[in-house]
C-alpha cells in the first residue's frame, strides 16, 4: 500500500462522513419537511413516505457517525455508497420527468419554480461522494480511525 494511502482515506472518510453526519442532523430536526422532500419526488407509495422522511436522517447520521470515527469503514462506505446510488437515481427520476422540486439533501425539499433547480449539481455532487465511497470500500485501512486494520488488511 502507498504511504498517502491512509492520509487520502482519513479525507474521504471525513469528507464522506461529515457530509452524511451534516445531512441527517439538519433533516431530523423537521420530519416533517424530511417526509415532505421525499413525497416530492413521487417514486414511494404514501404508506412508505412518512418512514423513509423519519428514519431517513437516522440513517445518515449513523454512517456519517461510523465513518468520521473510523469504526467499520468498509461497511459504512458500502452504506454511504448505496446511499449516493439511491440519491443519484432519484434526483435522475425527478429531473427526467420533469418535476420542480428541491433534492432536500441538506433539509427542505418540496416545490420549487421552474428554473430554480440544481440537478446536475446535485448529481454531480453525489458522484464525487459515491467516489470517495468507493475508495473507501477498496482501501479502508486509515490514519485516525477506531479500527486502523481490518480483518486480512495491513498497512505498509
Amino acid at each position: 500500500m502507498r504511504s498517502w494511502f491512509p492520509w487520502f482515506s482519513l479525507a474521504a472518510r471525513l469528507v464522506l462522513g461529515g457530509v452524511m453526519l451534516v445531512a441527517g442532523a439538519l433533516k431530523v430536526t423537521d420530519p416533517e419537511t424530511a417526509a415532505q422532500a421525499v413525497r416530492a419526488y413521487e417514486l414511494l407509495p404514501s404508506a412508505l413516505v412518512e418512514p423513509v422522511g423519519w428514519g431517513l436522517p437516522f440513517l445518515e447520521i449513523a454512517i456519517g457517525l461510523l465513518l468520521i470515527v473510523g469504526f467499520g469503514v468498509r461497511a459504512s462506505a458500502a452504506a454511504a455508497g448505496v446511499f449516493m446510488v439511491v440519491f443519484i437515481a432519484a434526483v435522475s427520476s425527478a429531473w427526467a420527468r420533469g418535476l420542480s422540486i428541491d433534492c432536500g439533501c441538506f433539509g427542505g425539499g418540496g416545490q420549487v419554480a421552474a428554473g430554480q433547480t440544481k440537478y446536475l449539481q446535485e448529481i454531480l455532487r453525489d458522484v464525487g461522494l459515491l467516489v470517495l465511497a468507493g475508495w473507501l470500500w477498496l482501501n479502508p485501512v486509515s490514519k485516525f480511525a477506531v479500527v486502523s486494520e481490518p480483518q486480512g488488511v495491513t498497512a505498509s
